[in-house]
């Protein structure tokens, strides 16, 4: 017989990620997303940035032992169904990330390996990619690095095209995670295409090009997505298609506004003023 006064077990999603000033990347971007898909949202911050739609003007790193401390309060109270990663900032902090994620719970972990903003502000420190690779990527279920930073993280040239992002993709899976999603919305061709390989099969989602400056936050929305969606029981592939579709979704609403001088967010919330 079952307990009408049970209570509720709501779906929790955990984002380990810096904060944006300006609310429309980061753990304020997070947030928002898993909001809008109807999952709890915890937040660990690894560094405040000075931010708005033009850039960053400031940076600074919370301490690596208070990352840490954030993620063992979380970890030892609530029952985090996924977790997302965004930027990490160094070594020293990715490091810790690593401790702690090894010492709780958190759920399937997508990283976004955030390396450098829209605006083209560099978010990782250089020497720090060996231990995002050793570390991190090999931590994850998924990896959601755009051209640039897939590029980066091979040390090749970017991909110009999909053969090119499908052979990228094979490469990056070699790293150690679990399946690869190669964002192309920052490419040339007329539609935005991504490439998602898990060691198996190759899928190529796409969907047309949204001409639009508002698309500041896109990859840290996208990975929050990812996460809301693994969170709530969803499977990994089904996770990234409905992640990217909200995404898509998200940047058509928001082409029209005006937030900010430079590059506007995408509206996160529109899924909540249309239900």
């Amino acid at each position: 017989m079952s307990d009408n006064n049970s209570p509720t077990l709501p779906s929790i999603a955990l984002t380990i990620a810096g904060s944006d000033s300006s609310g429309g990347a980061g753990i304020q971007a997070d947030l928002k997303t898993f909001a809008a898909h109807g999952v709890y949202g915890a937040s660990v911050i690894t560094a405040l940035t000075a931010q708005n739609t033009t850039g960053v003007s400031g940076v600074h790193q919370v301490p690596p032992e208070f990352v840490v401390a954030q993620m063992e309060a979380v970890g030892s109270d609530l029952t985090v169904g996924a977790t997302k990663t965004g930027m990490l900032f160094d070594t020293s902090c990715i490091e810790a990330v690593g401790r702690a994620l090894d010492a709780h719970r958190f759920g399937p972990l997508i990283v976004d390996p955030v390396m450098i903003a829209t605006s083209g502000d560099q978010l990782l420190a250089d020497d720090a990619i060996d231990a995002m690779k050793s570390i991190i990527i090999t931590r994850a279920e998924i990896i959601t690095p755009n051209l640039a930073e897939a590029a980066r993280l091979l040390e090749q040239d970017q991909a110009n095209d999909v053969d090119r992002m499908i052979t990228q993709a094979q490469a990056l899976k070699k790293l150690g995670p679990g399946a690869v999603l190669v964002k192309g919305g920052h490419g040339d061709a007329g539609d935005a295409v991504d490439v998602f390989f898990d060691g198996n099969d190759v899928a190529v989602i796409s969907h047309p090009r949204v001409v639009s400056q508002n698309t500041h936050g896109t990859g840290c929305t996208l990975s929050a997505a990812i996460a809301a969606n693994r969170a709530s029981g969803m499977a990994l592939r089904s996770s990234v298609e409905a992640a990217k579709t909200y995404v898509w979704e998200a940047i058509v609403a928001a082409k029209d506004t005006r937030l900010g001088k430079g590059h506007g967010p995408v509206d996160h919330l529109y899924k909540i003023r249309e239900a």
